[in-house]
């Protein structure tokens, strides 16, 4: 193809509005908006989240409002715009559904862990949007995936489990794994000021992120060790939502754990520097932000034994993995941290994935359009 002739793409992402997800929307267009070999529209919920020069936008804010809407958006308003436009060399969507567009190629972008993690009847009690999105969005992956040339995803083991869960091709499954602005970590003490050790947990108070069993690893070894030995921080005030107000009144009086709240990016870097060790127990990820965030200071974490855990973890030089479920298990490796028994933490061996991998968006790009 003669490269002075712009070819023309389509990003729809009407979606993203905050978060991680709206950070790679953030990053992608900032890419695009470089390219001038590339004719560029976005689809997006409103143009002033992401309003990168040199690219053409369709504002689709109603399409949030309902899951019945998105649907709508995705099988029956796309469709209809993607008639109206020039042809689409390729349709790139941002967010996990593959819409029925007209375009010589597709591709879709696929975010969401919840499909893969074991959903409990304690989870509809907390938050009902949850399962119900897992649900959802197992539904939205398989819809139409015959469409797409490739998928993307984030992490080897999400490749794995999206193959198996759709029977798409892995050989067309590219890992393109999230990149992540340094975050400036202060010197710090990791507790010693204090006198005592000090564990983080920096996560938002949703029902996967399974606060439940830190917390009830540090009541178990508050009874081990006695109060005063060890503080444990959780960034969650208790008034958030169902789940929070269930974990501050189950296990608010337990004298050695801190209900911080949401903190600033400020304020989280000045706790990272000042902990001793990260946990972080999560049930489901597609990629655990907080290890990437924490790992550069060496210090030990003890993580999910999932296989996000571990393939985030790689090149950490102090990691023990814990059962997921299992509070005993993981006061235990709390306690080794606070006594500083650190045999069972070791390093995360660094494995490059296998092709198809983009490290950066303009190899992504180089494979979409190839």
């Amino acid at each position: 193809m003669d490269e002075t002739v712009q070819r023309n793409i389509v990003v729809s992402a009407v979606n993203l509005r905050k978060g991680g997800t709206l950070t790679v929307l953030q990053d992608c267009l900032l890419y695009l908006s470089g390219r001038k070999d590339l004719h560029v529209t976005a689809l997006v919920h409103k143009r002033e989240l992401c309003g990168f020069p040199g690219i053409r936008y369709i504002e689709i804010p109603w399409s949030t409002k309902s899951w019945l809407k998105r649907l709508w958006c995705e099988y029956v308003t796309m469709h209809r715009i993607s008639k109206t436009l020039p042809e689409t060399d390729l349709w790139l969507s941002l967010h996990d559904t593959t819409p029925r567009v007209k375009a010589r190629r597709q591709a879709v972008y696929c975010h969401t862990s919840f499909p893969f993690m074991k959903i409990r009847l304690q989870d509809f009690r907390m938050d009902a949007k949850i399962p119900l999105f897992a649900l959802f969005t197992k539904y939205a992956y398989r819809t139409f995936s015959r469409r797409n040339s490739f998928m993307v995803v984030q992490s080897v083991w999400m490749r794995e489990a999206l193959s198996s869960l759709i029977g798409f091709d892995k050989e067309r499954i590219i890992v393109a794994p999230p990149a992540f602005r340094p975050m400036e970590i202060p010197e710090g003490d990791s507790g010693a000021k204090q006198g005592m050790t000090t564990f983080i947990y920096p996560s938002t108070p949703d029902c996967h992120k399974n606060f439940e069993t830190f917390l009830e690893a540090a009541r178990i070894l508050e009874t081990r060790v006695g109060k005063g030995r060890f503080r444990v921080m959780i960034t969650v005030k208790g008034n958030e939502n169902r789940y929070a107000k269930w974990l501050r009144k189950r296990w608010g009086a337990v004298a050695s754990v801190e209900f911080r709240g949401l903190l600033s990016m400020e304020e989280l870097a000045r706790a990272y520097a000042d902990a001793s060790c990260l946990v972080f127990p999560s049930r489901a990820e597609t990629w655990g932000l907080p290890i990437s965030e924490y790992l550069p200071t060496g210090k030990p974490m003890i993580l999910a034994d999932r296989s996000y855990a571990h393939e985030t973890a790689a090149g950490a030089a102090q990691v023990a993995f814990s059962p997921v479920m299992d509070a005993e298990a993981l006061a235990s490796r709390m306690q080794d941290v606070l006594e500083e028994r650190l045999e069972a933490f070791g390093p995360v061996e660094v494995q490059a994935p296998a092709p198809p991998y983009a490290p950066d968006w303009a190899n992504l790009f180089d494979l979409l359009l190839s």
